[in-house]
């Protein structure tokens, strides 16, 4: 039998890449993670990470049990929230604030089974794609994606990596042709996107290579972006979990090396522990987790349909 507090440990340096980063997740020291961590590949009988001064990778033994691990935990939650007495009849409103297309996507199909087991609890979204100062209240937690968390007095909970690519529509592939290495990308329409918080480093890589031809157009909000992709306005850089499932896209590359991004829930050192903000955070994390594998099941299903007819140029050289 195992211990549920070595498979939360588990989890955490999977989802945060070492044992300093688990610690401040699990709010315990790095020591007892990595004890806990020790006695579950004990228990086991095999190694579930490859330790290295960057940090802690999953092993291939330990990859393949993650989808068990977060099941468990799933089911660990649901009856925190069921039966656990501290949860019964929690109650008040929340302030969430992410962009439209992760709203729209991942959290709106979410809150369907969230206001179930909590109908007291008001989830208010703010969907913008400008960053709120959640340590001013101007939203009480985020769902932000970034390639680096600001240092800050906030608390974060990390939900998941994410890849970035180039794609089409299938209508400009039909037209125009895929792009088979950067150096071509200078002959196709492109399609930039820059937030309020900058420009997006994916973009960035994609626009080094237009030989200093404008972008079709510039868009401030993903959103917009992939409906401009879709349309066959052009070449656009877009979140793989995103782009991939959809048939109506065709990728252009492999994921951008300096592209890769994380997910965070983030929210006020304050308000974590408070009855509704533990149980909207414990219930959210691990749905948005399983949703970004299901996406990148699908789009893995997705693109095998097209290798035979489309084959992505690689990108590890994009530098």
């Amino acid at each position: 039998m195992f211990d549920w507090n070595d498979l939360k440990a588990f989890l955490a340096v999977a989802r945060g890449g070492s044992t300093l980063a688990a610690s401040k997740q699990l709010g315990v020291n790095q020591t007892t993670v990595a004890r806990r961590i020790e006695t579950l590949e004990h228990a086991l009988g095999f190694k579930l990470f490859e330790r290295g001064q960057t940090g802690s990778r999953l092993t291939e033994a330990g990859s393949s049990l993650i989808p068990e691990a977060e099941n468990v935990e799933r089911a660990a939650i649901r009856f925190a929230n069921q039966a656990g007495g501290q949860l019964r009849g929690v109650s008040g409103a929340l302030r969430l604030t992410t962009n439209e297309l992760v709203a729209n996507v991942m959290v709106i199909p979410a809150l369907v089974e969230f206001r179930r087991l909590h109908p007291d609890i008001h989830v208010e979204l703010v969907i913008t794609d400008r960053t709120l100062d959640i340590a001013a209240g101007e939203a009480d937690l985020a769902i932000r994606t970034s390639q680096q968390l600001e240092a800050s007095d906030l608390v974060a909970r990390k939900i998941g990596d994410h890849e970035i690519a180039l794609y089409c529509s299938r209508d400009y592939a039909v037209r125009y042709g895929v792009p088979q290495s950067f150096e071509d990308l200078k002959d196709h329409d492109l399609i930039d996107v820059a937030m309020e918080v900058g420009a997006l480093p994916a973009a960035t890589v994609m626009m080094r290579y237009s030989g200093g031809k404008p972008a079709v157009t510039r868009s401030n909000s993903m959103t917009s972006l992939v409906h401009a992709v879709k349309a066959g306005l052009g070449i656009g850089a877009i979140p793989c979990t995103i782009a991939d499932p959809d048939r109506d896209l065709v990728r252009c590359s492999d994921p951008i090396t300096e592209a890769r991004a994380s997910s965070w829930i983030v929210t006020r050192r304050e308000l974590k522990d408070t009855p509704r903000m533990r149980a909207f955070i414990d219930f959210m994390a691990p749905h948005l987790q399983q949703a970004i594998r299901a996406s990148e099941e699908r789009g893995r299903l997705r693109l095998a349909e097209d290798a035979a007819a489309i084959v992505p140029f690689p990108t590890q050289s994009a530098g």
